[in-house]
């Protein structure tokens, strides 16, 4: 019966157990050899922190450049944020007694209003901005939204409570129609009272996780990471409610998939190679965005980022580390510099020989995706990611994460993320 259970496990795909179906497993070295790479890679990090911060220069700013043509907002006190809803209302209400009508001045977000910064590496938002008159067909709706979503800010400042963008959606459904519709008229509120969105006391509901070698407080309570099972600790949706951040990782994994990020909390990768491990279940949200950038400011840890090897994985990336174009006018505060792309990328598809069956190809969208993303002056500065992208639309193929799985379900924990490290294969 014995005999009979070690042959199944043999004949078995998904099967850790042989080396044979572990392509590279072989030439891992013990993982205390792997650490002393690690270990490197944050006392180099935390050294340079330390001379910047022990210096006079600061953080570079728009200002230290020179440049006045953009704009950004700053982190205000609720006090402030009503005073300055106020204030424009007085401006509107001027307006309207001079003859000159009811309209709101409002700071275009358009693609053509961006300009990458490559001194800051992020995006950040031009000055530009347009009339939203009420007595006009095209703009009495948005303007009509604008007023109302003041309205709503305002009450919450004088409350002093917070709301999900959900909530906020549902006081006025009628006039709002589509929660989109209200998102993107509260984004520019933002930018006209000049501050975050979270200024606004308007959170997104809980959408990233993390797990790992993480202890933190969260309004008070203190949430050990390493005890949250594979499910890890919802990011709480106000940044303001976390403080005394604690641990002893080296180095920060940020995983774009849940189905990948669950294998690792599962295997407790981050026992095995201390790390914290962080996902927003794709499209990266404001929370989890604030949250990274807390840890990596306050704990002085590098960042590696595992995402699809696709066009959408290197776009979901660049939002974590330059910034998105929707919210350009928050970078300084949403932005986490110097992320390591550790994969998957397109040169790990041969590398690693994952399998024809396991690659997609990419459709013409993909492809297109893919070029427009080469001419964007953030990808343009890293000639390594160049030439990962230029591989992926040359070849016409994706792989997921996933694909990995076809050496075994624990491929990933097990062989790729430790040879990975080992070689400090990122970029």
């Amino acid at each position: 019966m014995a005999d009979k259970k070690k042959k199944r496990r043999r004949a078995d795909p998904t099967s850790d157990d042989d080396d044979e179906s572990l392509p590279f497993k072989n030439i891992l070295k013990p993982d205390s050899s792997i650490l002393r790479s690690i270990h490197q890679l944050t006392a180099s990090l935390r050294s340079s922190s330390s001379a910047a911060s022990s210096s006079s220069s600061k953080s570079l700013t728009l200002a230290d450049l020179s440049i006045s043509s953009c704009r950004e907002v700053r982190e205000l006190p609720i006090s402030s944020v009503q005073s300055e809803i106020e204030s424009l209302m007085l401006k509107v209400l001027h307006s309207i007694l001079d003859g000159k009508g009811f309209a709101f001045d409002v700071p275009s977000r358009a693609a053509a209003n961006q300009l990458y910064v490559p001194e800051l590496d992020r995006i950040v938002l031009k000055d530009k901005s347009s009339l939203r008159p009420y007595a006009n067909v095209s703009t009495v709706r948005k303007a009509t939204v604008t007023a109302r979503i003041l309205q709503l800010i305002h009450e919450l400042t004088i409350k002093d409570i917070h709301v999900t963008k959900r909530d906020l959606f549902y006081t006025d459904v009628k006039l709002f129609q589509d929660q989109s519709q209200s998102d993107t008229i509260l984004d520019d509120v933002s930018c006209m009272i000049g501050c975050t969105r979270s200024s606004l006391n308007v959170v997104a509901a809980e959408k990233g996780v993390v797990v790992g070698r993480l202890i933190f407080s969260d309004d008070g309570d203190v949430i050990d990471c390493t005890k949250m099972g594979m499910g890890g600790k919802a990011i709480p949706p106000n940044i303001n409610r976390v403080g005394d951040m604690q641990s002893d990782a080296l180095f920060i994994l940020l995983v774009e998939k849940d189905a990948a990020y669950m294998r690792l909390a599962e295997d407790r990768f981050y026992n095995r190679f201390p790390c914290i491990i962080v996902t927003a279940k794709g499209q990266p949200d404001v929370a989890t965005r604030l949250f990274l950038r807390k840890m990596k400011m306050e704990l002085k840890l590098p960042v590696l980022a595992l995402v699809d090897s696709d066009p959408y994985g290197l776009k979901i990336l660049s939002v974590y580390g330059c910034g998105s174009k929707n919210m350009s006018y928050d970078s300084a505060n949403l932005t986490t510099p110097d992320i390591k792309w550790l994969g998957i990328r397109p040169s790990d598809l041969d590398k690693y020989k994952i399998p024809e069956q396991c690659r997609l190809p990419m459709t013409d969208q993909d492809i297109k995706t893919g070029k427009d993303m080469l001419e964007e002056d953030f990808v343009k500065k890293n000639p390594k990611w160049v030439e990962e992208l230029t591989l992926m639309v040359k070849s016409r193929q994706k792989a997921e994460i996933q694909a990995l799985s076809n050496f075994g379900f624990q491929y990933l924990s097990e062989v790729y993320l430790p040879l990975k490290l080992q070689q400090e294969d990122w970029i």
